[in-house]
């Protein structure tokens, strides 16, 4: 029985699949063992052979450093735009086209940071924590899609307007240890500092907090539509239903009304990492 990389859906594993054996007849044309090409490229030879039965989605690296030892003229390489979409679980790649055609991005969080907004070692260590544990190519594909669906932060504008409220909780909890965290204060105080960005804390010390059924987005779309969004445990769900949806807006209007202003919140985050 073959094993599909971690979250894949049948059409990303295919194109997989197929780089795989495009990468290999390269390789076998050029007379090398998968060995003797990882030694060229710098990779292992169970890391050429997972990419070549399509279980591992080969970075951007493998693919021209492949092309260059193998004398492919460009083949290889030129499969990096495929690779790039099949990479990530078809949830990941449904959610970033909708982020992708949002004009503005709303979200509550009360566990850990928001995605949009994670240092890639905060987030390793949020996947690391993962229970069952992620495998370490479970874990680089996961970041990886994590820091695609981070660019649109920091696009080129006209970009979506953001709105993140964070529980105290969440900017609290040292996730991967004190400096990791520290970081990860730093990076909201610099993304707090963009004009298309908000970020609100909702203190501790709060009696009211309308968010403790737990996080979620909401992405208002280009054509006037809102989605909303809801990943928890192994439930990853988009929200259509009117009814639904009017909840969670609502929800967020009062979220954000109980949090602190944004210019008060990096005044808060500054405290907070002051402490830590």
């Amino acid at each position: 029985m073959s094993v599909e990389p971690y979250g894949a859906d049948e059409e990303s594993a295919a194109v997989l699949r197929t780089v795989g054996r495009v990468i290999k007849m390269c390789r076998e044309r050029a007379g090398l063992t998968q060995a003797a090409l990882g030694a060229q490229i710098g990779y292992s030879e169970e890391q050429v052979s997972s990419v070549e039965r399509g279980r591992r989605a080969p970075m951007e690296e493998f693919l021209d450093a492949a092309d260059r030892a193998l004398e492919a003229d460009g083949l290889i390489s030129a499969l990096k735009g495929d690779v790039e979409k099949a990479r990530f679980p078809k949830k990941v790649r449904d959610l970033a086209k909708l982020e992708a055609q949002a004009v503005e991005i709303c979200a509550y969080d009360n566990s850990v940071v928001n995605g949009l907004l994670q240092t890639e070692e905060y987030l390793r260590a949020v996947f690391g924590s993962r229970r069952p544990a992620f495998s370490e190519d479970e874990v680089d594909q996961l970041v990886a899609a994590r820091l695609a669906r981070q660019r649109i932060v920091e696009c080129t504008p006209p970009c979506p307007a953001f709105s993140f409220v964070h529980d105290e909780a969440a900017l609290r909890r040292r996730v991967g240890g004190k400096m990791v965290l520290r970081r990860q204060l730093e990076r909201l105080l610099e993304v707090g500092q963009m004009p298309h960005v908000e970020i609100q804390v909702l203190p501790l010390e709060s009696e009211d907090n309308g968010g403790l059924d737990g996080p979620f987005h909401l992405l208002r779309l280009r054509d006037g539509a809102t989605v909303g969004h809801s990943d928890i445990q192994l439930v990853s769900r988009l929200i259509s239903d009117r009814r639904e949806l009017q909840i969670l807006e609502l929800r967020y209007g009062i979220i954000r009304a109980q949090a602190l202003t944004p210019r008060t919140s990096l005044t808060y985050i500054e405290k907070l990492l002051g402490e830590t």
